[in-house]
């Protein structure tokens, strides 16, 4: 009889897993403390990972990319964020800014910028504003037409890959006066932006608590003009558009997640062995090492979410809840695994000097980016009563 269910990889995944892997531990987690330190972008980096296609990894071939499936994705993810993930996020952010482009756009849109990124180019993707986070129906940029061009005008915030981006998809309301009524979803469309173009800018980047190898900040259009060449897919459709982003953007996320709590695991268990208290390694003291096979578990758990969701995308099935599942349980599994690991360090877990410091700061962004865990739970909610 054969098995409808496989928990192995293929040898392609081995292959692009180890290829990540191999990249995260000779690139990545030797340089990561000094950008946590200097706030520096990771350009050396960026680059080299650019040459391998990781800032492409969800676009076609035929557009530039690597095209990989979203497990692919997923196994590159959690390795990239093994290392760091502020740099992890600096790399693959830029497959979030091209997803409103892969979704909605036309064979040149996708020609055009999938090869921009092929190039060397970075995307950002502008949807969160000062008054609008997890309620993406309350933005307030507007996009008004006007003959062959869009005027673009408002402010989005918490950009990440801002100030290094070469152009940006933005959501905005072509339809302003639907917005406040029951019709507001249909009244937002989306649209490529070059950064050159006159009336953008960027503020500086936010300091924040983690992720300091990637930039984040705000972003400015001051009544851009926007060709309607420029509109992806069909005016009013934009709210629907990023909902499709989240569905194919969070299993990604949630193996970042795995990543970083896999390496406080990781960190802990080596930590447990070499830590020495009442004459004997702090593992085999139970209450260090029953906490360690909880986060074992958690983390385990988690990747196995993960891969469903991924699993969906890639079977296309409708993944809404999978991808909810995963975000929210890895997202808050990881804070655990991270604050658990600095309590298996003890005081020095607290030090700076010790790598679990920086893994629970980095760690707290999953709660938040990308839907919060609440939004998350929202979603669920609706979905098991549709």
């Amino acid at each position: 009889m054969n098995d409808s269910v496989s928990f192995n990889l293929s040898e392609e995944h081995e292959m692009i897993q180890k290829l990540a892997r191999d990249f995260s531990r000779n690139e990545i987690a030797p340089n990561a403390e000094h950008y946590d330190k200097t706030h520096e972008f990771p350009w050396p980096i960026i680059k080299k990972a650019q040459e391998l296609g990781l800032t492409t990894m969800n676009t076609p071939e035929e557009y530039g990319g690597l095209g990989l499936s979203m497990i692919e994705e997923c196994l590159v993810t959690e390795e990239l964020s093994w290392g760091c993930s502020g740099i992890s996020t600096a790399i693959g952010v830029n497959g979030l800014g091209m997803l409103p482009i892969l979704i909605a756009g036309n064979e040149d849109q996708k020609t055009e910028y999938g090869n921009r990124m092929a190039n060397g180019q970075l995307c950002a993707y502008c949807v969160t504003e000062p008054e609008a986070g997890s309620d993406v129906s309350g933005i307030s940029t507007i996009a008004i037409k006007d003959g062959d061009h869009y005027v673009l005008t408002g402010g989005k915030t918490f950009i990440t890959g801002a100030t290094n981006a070469n152009f940006y998809t933005v959501l905005a309301y072509t339809d302003p006066e639907l917005r406040g009524t029951k019709s507001r979803y249909k009244g937002m469309s989306f649209f490529i932006v070059d950064r050159n173009w006159d009336g953008v800018s960027t503020g500086q980047p936010f300091e924040k608590m983690g992720q300091h190898a990637t930039d984040t900040a705000e972003v400015i259009f001051d009544n851009v003009k926007v060709p309607v060449t420029h509109l992806l897919g069909e005016e009013g459709k934009g709210f629907y558009y990023a909902m499709g982003v989240f569905d194919h953007s969070r299993p990604s996320v949630a193996a970042g997640a795995v990543g970083v709590a896999q390496r406080a695991l990781d960190e802990a268990i080596q930590y447990a062995k070499e830590r020495v208290a009442m004459g004997k390694p702090i593992w085999q003291h139970q209450a260090i090492g029953h906490m360690i096979a909880d986060m074992a578990m958690q983390v385990e758990a988690a990747r196995l979410l993960v891969y469903k969701a991924a699993w969906a995308v890639d079977s296309g099935s409708r993944n809404t809840t999978a991808a909810a599942f995963a975000k929210a349980y890895a997202a808050d599994m990881a804070m655990k695994v991270c604050t658990d690991a600095v309590q298996v360090f003890g005081g020095y877990g607290y030090m700076s000097e010790y790598p679990v410091e920086k893994l629970m700061r980095d760690i707290k962004i999953y709660q938040i980016y990308e839907g919060t865990s609440q939004i998350q739970r929202l979603i669920i909610v609706r979905e098991l009563f549709r």
